[in-house]
């Protein structure tokens, strides 16, 4: 069925508003946090997929991380395995690990593989663990109120930190013309495994690689002000001062720190966008608008949404 021409007009009104784009971003690098709704929703799995895909075949390297918090509370219930949190963060015994490991390092990392190869793309998946690409050391979780003399040190078992990204297995993966696809699963020294959230993986990823863009898919639509608007072309400089006076707080508080610390680490641009969008990816990479929250280290970031 041939389109109409209107229908006609507009599409190819959306291809040459993209070139651009894709001329500016050939060649660079964008590393992209996979997870939440994105994740679950069926039709957002295929826009996604689908995104990643043409990413690759216009000449950019995307690098995919993905969480799978969800799928690993799920399979811990069907286990009768009790899930706990502190501060946000799963605690992780030895019995919890080996569900992340197999959530995250079979199942998760294998759908997304598969799902971005049944898009036409070339996808690769590994665990932090392959090739020592993640090494972790145990984070140390302290808590401490105006009563106590020295802070607490809560043990929350196998939950990491990223000590160091070896850059030459991405590297290896993405001049073989792969996407590479990471399960934030890190290896210590010991041997051990340590669970990692997936959103500092990505930063630290984009860090290395010297990315163009570090995006962050949400359950929201971005970052807000009092007053609920979205904001975006924010500074550095901005952002400190919105955590400063609470406008930046709880669940979002890690995310935007994770933003911060890449942007300020050299990632030219950082993204905090709605995963509930249908190509979220690509409209955040491909037009002037995106759909959420710009952060880059430079003052005229309210102009560059790209």
């Amino acid at each position: 069925m041939s389109l109409s021409r209107i229908e006609a007009e507009s599409t190819a009104e959306v291809i040459s508003r993209a070139l651009p784009y894709i001329q500016r971003f050939s060649g660079k690098t964008v590393v992209v946090k996979y997870g939440g709704n994105a994740m679950v929703d069926v039709e957002l799995n295929q826009s996604f997929a689908r995104d990643i895909v043409l990413m690759k075949a216009v000449g950019i390297n995307p690098v995919v991380v993905h969480g799978g918090g969800p799928q690993i509370g799920d399979l811990l219930n069907r286990l009768s395995i009790e899930s706990k949190f502190v501060d946000g963060m799963r605690v992780t015994d030895s019995k919890t690990m080996d569900v992340v490991e197999m959530v995250l390092g079979a199942t998760v990392n294998k759908e997304i593989v598969n799902m971005i190869n049944a898009a036409g793309g070339n996808a690769f998946g590994v665990t932090g663990k392959d090739g020592q690409l993640i090494k972790a050391k145990k984070l140390i979780v302290t808590h401490k109120t105006p009563e106590m003399a020295a802070p607490e040190i809560i043990d929350i078992g196998q939950v990491g930190e990223v000590a160091s990204i070896n850059k030459s297995v991405i590297d290896m993966l993405v001049n073989g013309g792969f996407i590479p696809v990471i399960a934030p699963i890190g290896v210590g020294a010991n041997g051990a495994s340590y669970n990692i959230n997936a959103d500092l993986v990505a930063g630290k990823v984009a860090e290395v690689l010297c990315a163009e863009k570090l995006i962050l898919l949400t359950n929201v639509a971005g970052l807000k002000n009092k007053d609920g608007e979205i904001l975006t072309g924010l500074t550095t400089e901005r952002v400190n001062e919105l955590i400063a006076d609470g406008t930046i707080y709880g669940g979002m508080l890690p995310k935007i720190r994770c933003a911060l610390e890449a942007v300020q680490a050299g990632v030219r641009s950082a993204h905090i966008i709605d995963g509930r969008v249908a190509h979220a990816v690509m409209l955040e990479i491909f037009t002037d608008e995106g759909v959420g929250t710009l952060i880059t280290n430079q003052k005229n970031s309210l102009v560059e949404n790209a």
